[in-house]
């Protein structure tokens, strides 16, 4: 019978071996990191200056800024992970990140099929809007895991910042201009600012 114990430990010690590796791995999460954070914050500005009534745009610039910042990470992701597919190894870590990320995917389509019926069925309740600090608190849980593995101080105040951010946004749900606000500045600051250093730590460690 397996020890139970050992298991844990060896799942433990494989874990942090996987953190530690950075290379390609903190090159590919940094770049994504760094680029939805930009595309995403940058959208969240988009709409405050709408709602601030700054700009005007025409209908066609609207469906742009709406979609375009998904479509641009959607190909962006494409185009990474075929590449890693094509150049890493097909190893222990690399199915545990594939095994990550897919664990992650399934998690948040959970999520938008049971917010999507709720808003469906609850028109005039603004369901949608406590999606976001769902994903905020998921990405301070993810943020904490990394924290505890390689005990970096940065990692640690990554992950504060997104449960503090979660928390502040699920309590502005009625202050529409402040939670547009609070999500444009968690999404630069906490997901494209460290995605670039993701970036250049890994590539010190290549």
């Amino acid at each position: 019978m397996t020890d139970p114990v050992k298991t844990a430990q060896d799942d433990l010690a494989f874990m942090r071996n996987l953190v530690d590796q950075g290379g390609r791995a903190g090159t590919t999460g940094g770049s994504l990191f760094l680029a939805g954070g930009l595309l995403y914050g940058l959208q969240c500005l988009f709409h405050w200056a709408q709602f601030r009534e700054l700009i005007d745009p025409p209908g066609v610039v609207n469906l742009i800024g709406a979609l375009g910042p998904t479509v641009v990470f959607v190909a962006l992701l494409i185009v990474v992970v075929a590449r890693d597919a094509k150049s890493t190894a097909t190893g222990g870590a690399s199915r545990a990140l594939q095994a990550m990320f897919a664990g992650i995917g399934l998690a948040n389509l959970a999520m938008v099929l049971v917010f999507g019926v709720n808003a469906a069925t609850h028109p005039g309740f603004p369901v949608w809007l406590f999606y976001p600090p769902v994903i905020f608190a998921l990405q301070g849980a993810a943020w904490f895991v990394v924290w505890r593995l390689r005990k970096r101080a940065w990692l640690g105040a990554v992950a504060i910042g997104w449960f503090v951010a979660a928390v502040a946004l699920g309590l502005s749900v009625d202050m529409l201009e402040r939670y547009i606000l609070i999500a444009a500045a968690s999404l630069l600051l906490l997901m494209a600012i460290p995605g670039a250093v993701m970036m250049r730590l890994a590539a010190k460690e290549a």
